[in-house]
């Protein structure tokens, strides 16, 4: 058993948590937000897109089948999303001090150490997940001890330039040359175009894509506030006046959306699970999806020339759009899942597809 030491967790409205660490003893500040996911915490905890972010466990016991090999494939790691934790802490029912799992090489206490991020279990998520959907997400802090810090808003800086990567890089020899904007790129994208015969061409999120030999642009997820990436939405605006094809996924729909025009708000608790249901535009199809969000385009601000793609079927937000003449969309789900269903992986054969066509390939 793990010699265990009381920590607290507070939020901003006043409301105090204890528990005991499981990760690092490092006291620490973000934003609080749930999710709601039964499995998959080496993806979710290696996600960009959860920079600056306290995460809450909606499901009971983690830990259970230990952290994975850190094994690469194709240049990029094979069982994480990233190379490291984008967490700022984890906040859990039940720690399971055993782990059992084939490709397990540590466990998830020693991974939160390695990387010094803090995680407290025996607290009450239900009640805590609670407070956060009456309230919504709101900012807190883990203390240890005597130990007293600042709240601190991630929200207020730009986190995509914390979660990019800082140089450009390519990945495979496919036919199709793929200029990916990396604002928190998560690797099963680049494994999905890989996968579709597609060079993939990794840039920062302000570098000057426009200058490149490509067939098309991919606008990856991210973390924070899409407004904080004019940079990004200003060569994406350059893009669009043209035909070449072009995909975005979760902030990416976002910044698709401003290059467009239309303008993002931030949701009261926002999208964090794996059974959020889209319904594709003037069908009665549902998709069950993987979703890492806390902001998203206000529909009504859409252009004439740009439409809904998808819609979620719970709350009536926008899930992805499209222009009407040109082989523009983006989803704010995530098709590449990871951890999650798979049911809209085909969003990338489309991709692809448009591909082909602006070069004369046909389908």
């Amino acid at each position: 058993m793990l010699k265990v030491k009381q920590a607290k967790l507070t939020l901003e409205d006043g409301t105090v948590f204890t528990g005991k660490s499981f990760g690092s003893e490092k006291s620490v500040a973000g934003e609080v937000v749930f999710y709601t996911a039964m499995t998959g915490y080496p993806e979710s905890l290696t996600d960009p897109s959860y920079t600056g972010q306290i995460l809450v466990s909606t499901y009971p016991m983690i830990g259970n089948y230990g952290v994975p090999f850190d094994s690469k494939e194709n240049g990029i790691h094979k069982f994480y999303e990233s190379h490291k934790l984008h967490i700022s802490g984890l906040i859990i029912s039940d720690y399971s001090f055993e782990f059992s799992h084939w490709n397990a090489q540590k466990s998830l206490s020693d991974w939160l150490k390695e990387y010094e991020v803090p995680g407290l279990f025996d607290i009450d998520t239900r009640a805590l997940t609670k407070i956060l959907r009456e309230k919504g997400s709101m900012l807190g802090k883990i203390e240890f001890e005597n130990e007293t810090i600042d709240f601190y808003n991630p929200n207020l800086e730009n986190l995509v330039a914390k979660a990019s990567c800082t140089n450009r890089e390519e990945y495979g020899e496919g036919e199709h040359r793929v200029v990916l904007v990396d604002c928190g790129v998560k690797n099963n994208i680049i494994r999905c175009l890989l996968d579709r015969d597609a060079t993939v061409i990794r840039v920062p999120w302000d570098y000057d894509f426009t200058k490149e030999d490509y067939d098309g642009v991919f606008i990856s997820n991210g973390p924070g506030d899409p407004a904080m990436c004019m940079e990004t939405v200003g060569y994406i605006k350059q893009v669009v006046e043209e035909n070449k094809p072009v995909m975005g996924i979760c902030l990416g729909n976002q910044l698709l959306a401003l290059a467009a025009g239309a303008q993002t708000y931030k949701l009261k608790y926002g999208h964090r699970s794996h059974n959020q249901p889209v319904i594709l535009k003037d069908t009665n199809r549902c998709y069950i999806t993987s979703q890492n969000h806390g902001y998203a385009v206000e529909t009504e601000t859409l252009p004439p020339d740009w439409e809904i793609l998808f819609t979620n079927a719970n709350d009536n937000t926008n899930e992805g759009i499209k222009h009407k003449t040109k082989p523009f969309f983006s989803t704010q789900f995530h098709p590449e899942a990871s951890s999650g269903p798979t049911d809209t992986e085909f969003l990338f054969d489309d991709f692809i597809d448009n591909i082909k066509k602006y070069k004369g390939l046909g389908n």
